[in-house]
């Protein structure tokens, strides 16, 4: 695979694929497009390294600003079709086990953590799903929304982008080193999604106590 975006890697099809596949998984969130950001990353760093006298970072900036762009249009398309169903979309969710889980588990935590919480739950496994539904659901406003979106897409895009270049650089455009980035990636999910939880268990916790408290 790794041979494979490294050839497709100097041409416009791999921003085709990555946007294609950034898009997308706001509504399919099983889509690996952040492992596929890191290994396109990955294989043009490798293939700079291995020529004299070319640099990838051209490269690294226009994969950023595709995954940023694509995350961003993902949002509004699932925010706008969210806003005009909302009632089809809770259902949608609901037959989605990993949805409703994941609604569960951040949904009152969005709601109330506030803007930059839109940033940190874009890194949390199906995180951008939930922001993004949810806004449009409770029909939230357009410019309170795109702002966030837009900060998170570009930062998780700079953060996948730089994990594969700097994989392909340091470890070369090898399984190991895409393995190694693709981790990072990972914790870095599970590290958002246990920010985005705590403010919720705090909560549940400080209510219990008061309801003891009362009792």
């Amino acid at each position: 695979m790794l041979d494979q975006l490294g050839a497709l890697a100097d041409t416009p099809w791999i921003y085709a694929i990555v946007g294609l596949s950034v898009l997308l998984d706001v509504f399919l969130p099983v889509l690996p497009s952040g492992v596929l950001v890191i290994t396109a990353a990955t294989a043009a760093a490798g293939s700079a390294v291995g020529t004299h006298g070319h640099t990838a970072l051209p490269e690294m900036f226009a994969l950023v600003m595709c995954a940023a762009t694509a995350s961003v249009l993902g949002d509004l398309v699932a925010y706008r079709l969210a806003w005009r169903g909302g009632d089809r979309f809770d259902r949608a969710i609901a037959r989605s086990r990993r949805l409703t889980a994941a609604q569960e588990r951040l949904g009152t935590a969005l709601l109330r953590g506030g803007g930059a919480l839109v940033v940190v739950a874009r890194f949390a496994p199906a995180g951008r799903s939930v922001v993004s539904l949810s806004a449009g659901v409770m029909h939230r406003k357009v410019r309170e929304f795109l702002p966030w979106s837009a900060l998170a897409g570009l930062s998780w895009a700079l953060y996948s982008v730089f994990l594969g270049y700097f994989g392909g650089q340091w470890l070369g455009a090898t399984w190991i080193g895409t393995a190694v980035s693709v981790l990072a990636l990972f914790l870095a999910g599970a590290f958002a999604a246990f920010l985005v939880r705590r403010p919720h268990e705090t909560e549940t916790a400080a209510a219990a106590a008061a309801a003891a408290e009362a009792g």
